[in-house]
């Protein structure tokens, strides 16, 4: 690890109470880059305060050298990073001589650090596991997924993974599954308890179920885990669906005039490329002229946003539209012309149980979506000409969600902005390769159409 010769390094802080006066501490040393311990030169750390009024330091002019010791050849063989050796002369200098830092508080970190760049942020990373964090189904339901959720996260631990924790996971959502049996089924419409019944049979003890996911945890088998955990989420979230056959919130009046999507719905986009080549299989097969991609449309988070997309789609307002690719999204044309609904921003809060209308979500506070827009392959609207209040009538965008171009806690900057409203569940390995100029061919509502309801056109 290089350094320069002379280094210098300004740190300012502020401190968390209004009472107290903000000081600037400067550190100036040097290196000499020697080639052996004994040549090796020692620095002086210089720590210097200045108070913003007279009456918090009287004489600014004060300095304290403090003889310290470093190797350089210990920094350059990379034991210590720049950042412990700065915290390092902060200790040494406050124990020798004390800093007036009473009432400080180091610790308030502010919550768009705690947000954007906590590394531990569990947001969905997959289209499938937000929409079915987004269901609003049963209590029971919700807590059998979450544990089931946690099994995620730890399969990624290398080495040797918390099978123990795992098995713990599971027994828990197991209790909780044979324990709510009479909740969870009672939640289901009495038209479709009997495909619930069976759903929970499997969910319990069939192939891909909560005994047969602890029998592979017990073998120490994380491929096979991997696959009974996707196998068990997956009949989780059906018996979810089934608890949830439309909205759990009352729309406000003022939008019942919106188209609105009670539930879910599938959209199927054909592409074909602009300029007349073909498009690449991800793996395997051959090149074709067209290619298709799917988008779930979540109408329990985003009822009026899913409307209107759906009502375009079911007009063939979207057939022949051109798409270009702007930054990180793939955005398609706007065109005025179409008879789209200028819907209000419509955001639901994680933790809330009905959207935000006109109005963006705080991420630097800690507010994150139900459908959050850092992930690949999310489906949003673009904001209105008009008013960012407003999205827009007709115009959609794909994010191509890069953790690269967010911040550390793997959160995108435009978190919170706009209209997320479904994901690509289906093509995802066609997003990369489309661009500006391409087409959509079609788009057809191929599942869900019996969800959207239309307003009264009188």
């Amino acid at each position: 690890m290089a350094f320069p010769l002379s280094s210098s390094i300004t740190l300012s802080f502020t401190p968390s109470t209004p009472k107290h006066h903000s000081f600037s501490t400067h550190f100036g040393f040097r290196f000499s880059q020697a080639r052996n311990q004994e040549n090796a030169r020692p620095f002086q750390l210089k720590v210097q305060c200045k108070a913003s009024k007279d009456d918090f330091v009287k004489d600014r002019s004060q300095y304290r050298n403090i003889p310290t010791s470093f190797n350089l050849s210990t920094l350059i063989n990379g034991k210590m990073k720049l950042e412990s050796v700065i915290a390092a002369m902060l200790i040494v200098a406050q124990v020798t001589s004390p800093l007036p830092l009473a009432g400080w508080n180091f610790w308030s970190i502010l919550p768009a650090n705690a947000v954007l760049y906590s590394p531990e942020t569990k947001l969905p990373r997959t289209g499938e596991l937000a929409l079915r964090k987004a269901i609003p189904a049963n209590t029971n339901m919700k807590a059998i997924q979450a544990s089931l959720e946690d099994l995620s996260y730890l399969l990624r631990i290398p080495q040797r993974k918390p099978y123990g924790t795992m098995e713990g996971n599971v027994k828990k959502a197991l209790k909780i599954a044979v324990d709510g049996k009479d909740s969870i089924l009672a939640s289901i419409p009495a038209d479709l308890r009997e495909k619930g019944s069976a759903l929970y049979s499997s969910l319990i003890d069939g192939k891909g179920g909560l005994e047969a996911l602890l029998k592979c945890i017990k073998d120490q088998d994380p491929d096979r885990v991997s696959v009974g955990l996707a196998s068990s989420l997956d009949t989780v979230a059906e018996l979810e669906l089934l608890q949830a056959p439309g909205l759990s919130f009352l729309l406000p009046e003022q939008y019942l005039k919106y188209p609105r999507l009670t539930g879910r719905a599938v959209v199927e986009l054909t592409l074909e490329k602009g300029d007349g080549s073909s498009f690449t299989p991800e793996v395997g097969g051959e090149p074709k002229k067209t290619a298709t991609v799917q988008v779930v449309l979540d109408g329990y988070s985003a009822p009026l946003t899913t409307g209107n997309f759906a009502k375009l789609v079911t007009d063939g307002a979207y057939d022949g539209t051109k798409l270009s690719c702007i930054n990180q999204a793939i955005i398609s044309e706007n065109d005025t012309g179409k008879n789209g609904y200028s819907v209000p921003l419509e955001i639901m809060p994680s933790g809330q149980f009905e959207p935000l209308y006109k109005t963006t979500l705080s991420v630097q506070d800690g507010e994150l979506p139900v459908l959050p827009l850092s992930v690949y392959g999310a489906v949003a609207m673009a904001h209105s000409d008009v008013s960012e209040e407003y999205s827009s009538p007709y115009q959609f965008f794909f994010y191509l969600y890069d953790k690269r171009n967010s911040g550390l806690g793997g959160i995108s900057f435009d978190e919170g902005q706009f209209s997320v409203f479904g994901y690509t569940t289906v093509g995802r390995e066609i997003l990369p390769q489309i661009r500006t100029g391409d087409v959509i061919k079609s788009a057809k509502v191929v599942e869900g159409q019996d969800r959207l309801v239309l307003p009264n056109e009188s």
